[in-house]
């Protein structure tokens, strides 16, 4: 049994109690895209069974727990060891592979899900650059009550970085899965050798395959040291096609359908469900809004990236708590109590204090002053929480110069304010793991995120005030940024199906206050329904909870979600009305559990 049933029935009872690349045009992201069909033929089509499966590419529970696999050949790694450091990366990623993090609780195993696992790239009318889509076709699909879970990628992962939010589900209930990176994935170029990423997962070199991201100055570069990013680099601007993504990953599920199962399976009589986390969160409350033909049965969003209109913009929360959030840390004993918390970032924080004051950005180098600068945005105290982790992570300036560079459709080799992606100290062996390990954004696995405007004691200010002025300033650079984070704003005008959004009131990266509850409250506003939970002392990163004592002060978000989508499918099927919002007092571990 995947899922502790008596503990999913309580919740249960309790939750019923209570714009485009220069020269192209694919119009405006409120507006209808058809979508072409896509040739079965250039379909990459893989069989997992006996020691392998779809969910947990054959490695179960324990092997997830585990540290991450090595290919035999780490400098000629196979498609298939790829896609299993890819998924246990996608878990490792994104939960907490523990009794905090719902493991041996909600979850009490993952059983083994066999079947055909089908791969595409996908690009919508009008854009240069492919999304790639993977169905996972359960060998025990019910096809005469045939149900899709359509999940976009978290943040700007690989294809499979929303699978731990819908695999039980998917294992309970026999659905089909189908994954999108929505444009922004780990396909990455390297311009040194001029490789790619093939459908397999590969590296492969220009010309000899089809790629999931080739820049098109690909040629003109080769040789240089760095490295492309699909969301940064490719002159789409994805997020603000991000709900025609899920849309069109939703179409190419449905032709696999068809296809793989010579059936008729379509909106009309296929159970359609959108699940997704953070930027795939976001995505799927997109793709609501512009789902005219009718597609999706209902959506389950947890700690979505979502603005509507007059709410602070990532962006802009962003650009400022890189700015200040380092300044926070100057109180030593208040770090020194947060998650990750250390001496090294009180130094930090007191030196950036002094840059501040000395900038005439703060009054005196205070780190109260900070933390008020950032409560004037929209920052509670409880997203305050996590700053140590923000800024040990390097969070803020690696969204921040993504974003920038993605808003302005800008390539590898000029991004704003002078900074590149370089992959010049990786590894063979890293190169190869791109896809199926790196983030998708910022620094890691050998790639460096290279700042040319260091300078002074507090060397990475000034790069990230640039950053900041492009959001403030009043030049053509800051106009065009500011159009393409308008078309990423939401709508909030919802079809009539069950929508449900799950936040955690301690999120220190996407709050709530500046997430899900204005959307929540502007939703309504435009005659929408929905749900709204919020869980209290649940914060983004679940995998936080594995850092020691951090799962003592926090709770996971994802059981919630898996709930989400049980509460969603209940709703579906008559056995509960939506009900009201709903808060949950979730409190930490105890010291003494186990």
């Amino acid at each position: 049994m995947l899922v502790n049933s008596h503990r999913v029935t309580l919740i249960a009872a309790v939750l019923v109690l209570a714009a485009c690349r220069p020269g192209d045009d694919p119009g405006l992201p409120g507006e209808t895209m058809e979508p072409a069909p896509s040739d079965p033929a250039s379909w990459r089509v893989s069989e997992y069974r006996d020691d392998d499966d779809l969910l947990t590419a054959g490695l179960g529970l324990d092997g997830l727990m585990t540290s991450a696999p090595a290919p035999d050949d780490p400098d000629q790694p196979t498609a298939d060891e790829l896609r299993r450091m890819a998924i246990h990366n996608a878990w490792n990623s994104l939960s907490a592979l523990s009794p905090a993090g719902g493991f041996g609780g909600l979850l009490v195993d993952l059983e083994e899900v066999p079947g055909l696992e089908l791969s595409a790239f996908r690009a919508l009318p009008g854009h240069r650059h492919p999304a790639r889509v993977v169905v996972q076709l359960p060998d025990a699909f019910a096809a005469d009550q045939p149900c899709l879970v359509v999940i976009p990628a978290s943040g700007s992962r690989s294809v499979h970085g929303g699978i731990p939010l819908a695999a039980p589900f998917i294992a309970e209930h026999g659905c089909a899965a189908v994954y999108t990176d929505k444009g922004a994935g780990t396909d990455f170029f390297d311009y040194s050798d001029g490789h790619g990423v093939a459908l397999s997962g590969q590296r492969s070199a220009i010309d000899e395959q089809d790629l999931g991201f080739e820049p098109d100055d690909a040629q003109a570069r080769l040789g240089a040291t760095a490295a492309g990013m699909a969301h940064a680099h490719s002159g789409d601007h994805p997020e603000a096609y991000w709900g025609h993504f899920v849309l069109d990953a939703v179409h190419f599920g449905l032709e696999v359908l068809n296809e793989s199962l010579d059936g008729q399976f379509d909106a009309s009589n296929t159970r359609i469900l959108a699940a997704g986390l953070s930027n795939g969160g976001g995505a799927v409350l997109r793709a609501a809004e512009v789902d005219e033909g009718g597609l999706l049965d209902g959506v389950i969003a947890v700690m979505p990236n979502i603005t509507p209109q007059d709410v602070p913009h990532l962006y802009d929360y962003a650009t400022l708590a890189a700015i200040y959030q380092p300044c926070t840390l100057a109180d030593r004993d208040t770090t020194l109590d947060m998650p990750l918390g250390n001496p090294l970032l009180v130094a930090a924080g007191q030196r950036r204090c002094q840059s501040l004051a000395d900038a005439e950005l703060l009054d005196a180098p205070e780190a109260e002053l900070a933390r008020d600068v950032l409560r004037s945005v929209g920052f509670d105290d409880s997203a305050l929480e996590l700053g140590a982790a923000n800024v040990a992570l390097d969070l803020w300036r690696s969204v921040a110069v993504g974003y920038a560079s993605a808003y302005l459709r800008r390539g590898a080799f000029d991004m704003p304010c002078r900074f590149q992606m370089s992959g010049s100290q990786a590894t063979p062996a890293q190169r190869h793991a791109w896809w199926a390990t790196h983030s998708g954004i910022g620094a890691g696995g050998g790639i460096e995120m290279i700042d040319r405007m260091v300078s002074g004691e507090d060397s990475a200010l000034p790069g990230i005030r640039c950053l900041r002025d492009l959001w403030t300033g009043r030049d053509d650079d800051s106009q065009a940024l500011h159009e393409a984070v308008n078309a990423t704003r939401a709508t909030g005008r919802l079809p009539a199906i069950p929508v449900l959004i799950v936040h955690g009131r301690e999120d220190g990266l996407i709050p709530a206050a500046l997430s899900a509850r204005p959307y929540v409250e502007h939703a309504r506003g435009q005659g929408s329904s929905l749900v709204y939970w919020e869980v209290e002392n649940a914060q983004h990163f679940d995998a936080l909870l594995n850092a020691p004592g951090v799962d003592r002060r926090f709770v996971p978000i994802l059981p919630f979600g898996w709930a989400g989508l049980e509460h969603v499918r209940a709703v579906l099927d008559d056995e509960i009305e939506a009900g009201a919002d709903r808060t949950f007092e979730a409190p930490p571990r105890r010291p003494d559990s186990h």
